[in-house]
């Protein structure tokens, strides 16, 4: 019998079971359409990006370690990966491109002179891969954030730079969003912060203020283009305040109805992004989401398919939030294979949301209203070992992508063919 024949018949045992539950596995196939992943480009490079050929990755806590062989180091060889990781994915990606990884043709720009023109052959790339892109203002690594503050610099010469940076960025995504016909969603994170105690935090609160509002003076329209704003508990030499934090971020989110950016390393260990979602979207149109692992403190591992990136996935199906959620990945490992990393980070973020659409949530529900918590407790237990692989290995027979851990041997092969000549 071959390979997929027995895929075949493993999935429709699965669709009984799943069915006795009032459960349609291919509505939850076709229903996996919806989950759109922003794939953030820097896992290829360890966020280097290409402003200089000796670009260094620093500020604000960001680290990526290790020093596995095959890291891109030109436009080419980053599409060339990027290339790879879609092939190797069931369903719809996005691209996520960060400022510095502008095409900039040996050209020294600086950030407060970037233009469209730097990240035309980005669109024409996107276009030809039939996906949508992303973009981030880049605040850190560069002189003009050295002393630990961007937005917020009480140096009027740095806030400005800054806030012209990030007027950039804002018009170069409206135009990325116009030329591909899908909204770009445009992410500011800065890693303002101070290592010890501050005095002044409300003066470089203000100040940030101010540099949010200044640069959100030109209004674009939503269908080319949303803004979201990014918190973070702390980086390593800024333990002691972040400018930015989940506080300010969601005020200033809710005034001005943009997105705020949930990112799941960017919390205290003991709390869940999952539990923000629904809190948020009472008070604000949409989120994003930024999906990692972190172990310890913000460490950006590769996602795995954990208890938090469940509750995520499953608080946005419940509730039918997927049209109000925007799905990204933030991890940038550089010890293990990064086209792998790409590929079992994407996929566990997917098996979330399909467990999570195969969820008989109509008898949780109705369980949880009539006080049976037993009940709600131990079906939810069952549905932790149904057959959700037959399911899973299904759905990548239909996208016509390896199933299973067949990817494992087609990366090998590019790291053989492909990194390990670089």
């Amino acid at each position: 019998m071959t390979k997929n024949k027995l895929i075949e018949q493993a999935y429709a045992i699965a669709r009984e079971q799943y069915a006795a539950l009032g459960v349609d596995t291919d509505a939850a196939i076709k229903n996996m359409e919806d989950v759109v992943i922003s794939l953030q480009c820097w896992q290829t490079d360890d966020v280097g990006g290409f402003e200089t050929p000796d670009s260094e990755l620093s500020g604000g806590g960001i680290q990526a370690t290790g020093n596995y062989p095959g890291k891109a180091t030109t436009i080419d060889e980053m599409r060339s990966d990027l290339e790879k990781v879609l092939s190797l994915l069931p369903g719809r990606q996005r691209l996520n491109l960060h400022a510095i990884y502008g095409d900039f043709k040996g050209e020294k720009v600086d950030r407060n002179q970037i233009e469209i023109k730097h990240f035309q052959s980005w669109i024409d790339w996107c276009k030809t891969q039939g996906i949508g892109m992303d973009f981030n203002a880049s605040l850190f690594s560069h002189p003009r954030a050295a002393s630990g503050f961007t937005l917020s610099s009480k140096n009027e010469e740095d806030r400005r730079f800054w806030v012209e940076h990030l007027k950039r960025c804002r018009k170069i995504s409206a135009e990325i969003g116009k030329q591909l016909g899908t909204p770009c969603v445009h992410n500011t994170w800065i890693p303002d912060g101070s290592k010890d105690t501050p005095v002044d935090r409300n003066g470089h609160r203000s100040l940030l203020k101010i540099s949010l509002d200044e640069a959100r003076e030109t209004d674009y329209p939503k269908e080319y283009m949303k803004d979201a704003v990014e918190s973070k508990l702390f980086g390593i030499g800024l333990e002691s305040m972040t400018v930015g934090s989940h506080e300010f971020y969601l005020g200033y989110a809710i005034q001005n109805n943009i997105l705020v950016c949930l990112d799941n390393g960017h919390f205290h260990p003991t709390e869940q992004i999952g539990d923000k979602i629904s809190a948020c979207l009472q008070f604000i149109d949409e989120v994003l989401l930024h999906i990692t692992r972190p172990v310890r403190w913000d460490s950006d591992h590769v996602v795995t398919l954990n208890e938090d990136v469940q509750l995520i996935a499953s608080e946005v199906i419940r509730n039918n939030f997927l049209s109000r959620v925007n799905i990204g990945l933030d991890f940038f490992d550089a010890s293990v294979n990064r086209i792998g990393a790409y590929v079992v980070g994407t996929r566990a973020t997917q098996k979330a949301f399909l467990i999570a659409m195969l969820e008989p949530t109509a008898i949780l529900k109705k369980y949880e209203e009539a006080g049976q918590h037993f009940e709600r407790l131990a079906l939810l237990e069952e549905m932790k070992t149904k057959l959700f692989g037959a399911v899973w290995d299904y759905y990548c027979l239909r996208e016509d992508v390896s199933v299973g851990e067949d990817y494992i041997k087609e990366i090998q092969q590019y790291e053989k063919n492909v990194l390990n000549k670089r």
